[in-house]
C-alpha cells in the first residue's frame, strides 16, 4: 500500500496522461506538489480556527494527521486533503456562545462519529437511498441556508474595520477574476495577505503574540465536554458532509478515470474519524477539499505520494507556535471581507446543486421546500424547550426534509404529484475559492 510505480521517467506528464493515485513522479517533483497541496488548503482550512477561536497550530496538526488517516483508511486509493469545513461554523459559534468551546467540540466529535457510522452504512447498503432522503431540491436548500445563515457573522467582523475589509473583499475578487491555474485556486489566501498587508499599514495588528511565541513547541490541546442539548444544531452538518463526500468521490472517479463509488464507505468513515480526533484535542472538523481537487485537475498529478507529503509538512508546520500566533493576529476587518466571499460561496454552491440536479421550480412542493428552508435560515429562527436548542440551520433543514417528503407523499396519494426519481444531489468542498470548481 505504500508503494508506488514510477511514471514514465518520474520528470514529465504526456499531454493525454494523468499520473494515477498508485504511481508518482521523481520524489522532488512528488515533494513540490505535496507542498502545493498545503499552500492551496492554508487559507480556507485557517479561516475556520479563526472564525471560530479555536488553535489554530492544533487545527494544522489534525488536517495533516486526519489527511494520513483517510489515505491508510482508504487503502492509497483515493487522493485527498482534509481540511478544515465550514459547515461547522454556525453551530460551533453558536454553542461556544451558550456555552464552551469544550461544548463545541463535544457537538464537532458526536457529528464525527455519527459520520463515521454512515461510512459503515453506506459501505453495507449503498448510497442510493442518499438521493431518495436528499434530492437535489433538498440537498441544494440545507447547503444554500448554512451559508447565508452565516451573514449576520460576516457583517459584524465587516463593521470593525469597514476599509480593510472592502479592500479583502475586492482582492480576492480581483485575483480570482486575473488569475489561472494555482494562483486562481488560492485567491482567498492572496486576498487574506493583501489585506492583511493593508491592516497592518493603518496599525489593526498586534505582533507582541507573535514575539513571545516559541518557535517550536506543541500545540495548544482542549478537550471535549458533551452538551446533549446542543447537539441538535450540530445534526444537519451530517447531510452537508455526506454530499461533500459523495462529490469528492464522483469528481476524483471522473477525472482519474475509474469508479470509485465502493469507496464512499471509506471515505465517510475515515472523514468521521478525523473529525473525532481533531475535536478529542481541539481541532477543527475535517471534509475533503475542493481547492486541492483543483490543483490535482491542473497538475493532472492524483498521486497519493504528494498527499503523504502534504500531511507530513502541515504536521510539521503545526509544531511551531509562532505560525499559530502570527496567523491569529489577522483582524476582523480581513475575516470580514474574506466571508463576505466565502459564505455567499456556500449558498452558492446550494444554488448550483439545484441547476446541476435541474430541480423544477414550477412545482409548488420544490417551490415550498426551498423557499420556507432559506427564510428560516437566514432568520435563524431559534426554537428552545427542554434544554435543548434547535437554531435556523436545524429547523431549516427540518423543514427542507419534512416538507419535501409530505408534499410528495400527499401529492402522490392525491395523484398531484407523477412519481419519479430525482438524480443524487452533488457537491464539492463547501469553502470553494472559485465558484466553478
Amino acid at each position: 500500500m505504500f508503494r508506488w510505480t514510477l511514471h514514465g521517467v518520474g520528470r514529465s506528464v504526456a499531454p493525454d496522461a494523468i499520473v494515477a493515485p498508485e504511481e508518482r513522479l521523481a520524489w522532488p517533483l512528488t515533494i513540490g506538489i505535496g507542498a502545493q497541496h498545503v499552500v492551496a488548503m492554508f487559507g480556507a482550512t485557517f479561516l475556520v480556527p479563526l472564525l471560530t477561536g479555536f488553535p489554530p497550530s492544533t487545527t494544522l496538526l489534525f488536517s495533516g494527521i486526519g489527511t494520513l488517516l483517510f489515505l491508510v483508511i482508504t487503502q492509497n486509493k483515493v487522493p485527498s486533503y482534509l481540511g478544515s469545513s465550514f459547515a461547522f461554523i454556525a453551530p460551533i459559534t453558536a454553542a461556544t456562545a451558550a456555552d464552551s468551546m469544550g461544548a463545541a467540540l463535544g457537538g464537532v466529535m458526536v457529528t464525527g462519529a455519527l459520520l463515521a457510522l454512515l461510512g459503515l452504512l453506506v459501505s453495507r447498503i449503498g448510497t442510493a437511498w442518499i438521493g431518495a432522503l436528499m434530492p437535489p431540491v433538498v440537498m441544494g436548500s440545507i447547503v444554500a441556508l448554512i451559508g447565508f445563515n452565516l451573514a449576520p457573522t460576516a457583517y459584524e467582523n465587516f463593521q470593525q474595520s469597514a476599509v480593510t475589509a472592502t479592500i479583502t473583499l475586492f482582492a480576492v475578487v480581483l485575483c480570482t477574476a486575473l488569475f489561472r491555474g494555482l494562483l486562481g485556486r488560492v485567491s482567498v489566501l492572496l486576498g487574506v495577505l493583501l489585506g492583511y498587508g493593508v491592516a497592518v499599514a493603518r496599525g489593526e495588528v498586534d505582533f507582541s503574540s507573535v514575539r513571545e511565541a516559541a518557535w517550536f513547541g506543541l500545540p495548544e490541546f482542549h478537550h471535549p465536554t458533551v452538551e446533549l442539548g446542543l447537539l441538535p444544531m450540530f445534526l444537519p452538518v451530517v447531510l452537508v458532509l455526506l454530499a461533500e463526500n459523495v462529490g469528492h468521490v464522483t469528481s476524483v472517479g471522473l477525472m482519474t478515470r475509474r469508479n470509485l463509488d465502493h469507496m464512499v464507505g471509506r471515505t465517510l468513515a475515515s472523514d468521521g474519524l478525523a473529525t473525532m480526533l481533531s475535536a478529542g484535542f481541539g481541532g477543527s472538523p475535517t471534509t475533503t477539499y475542493g481547492e486541492n481537487i483543483g490543483v490535482m485537475s491542473a497538475t493532472r498529478v492524483y498521486s497519493t505520494a504528494a498527499y503523504w507529503v502534504a500531511g507530513v509538512v502541515a504536521i510539521l508546520l503545526s509544531l511551531s507556535p509562532k505560525v499559530g500566533a502570527a496567523i491569529f493576529t489577522i483582524p476582523a476587518g480581513v475575516l470580514g471581507g474574506v466571508t463576505f466571499v466565502l459564505y455567499g460561496l456556500i449558498g452558492i454552491v446550494g444554488v448550483r446543486m439545484w441547476v446541476d440536479g435541474k430541480v423544477d421550480f414550477s412545482k409548488p412542493k420544490n417551490q415550498f421546500t426551498a423557499g420556507v428552508a432559506l427564510v428560516v435560515g437566514i432568520a435563524n429562527v431559534t426554537w428552545t424547550f427542554d434544554g435543548i436548542q434547535l437554531t435556523g440551520i436545524a429547523l431549516g433543514t427540518l423543514a427542507a426534509l419534512i416538507i419535501y417528503h409530505l408534499m410528495t407523499l400527499i401529492g402522490r396519494a392525491t395523484g398531484t404529484d407523477a412519481v419519479h426519481q430525482e438524480p443524487v444531489a452533488r457537491t464539492g468542498e463547501i469553502p470553494a475559492v472559485r465558484p466553478e470548481h
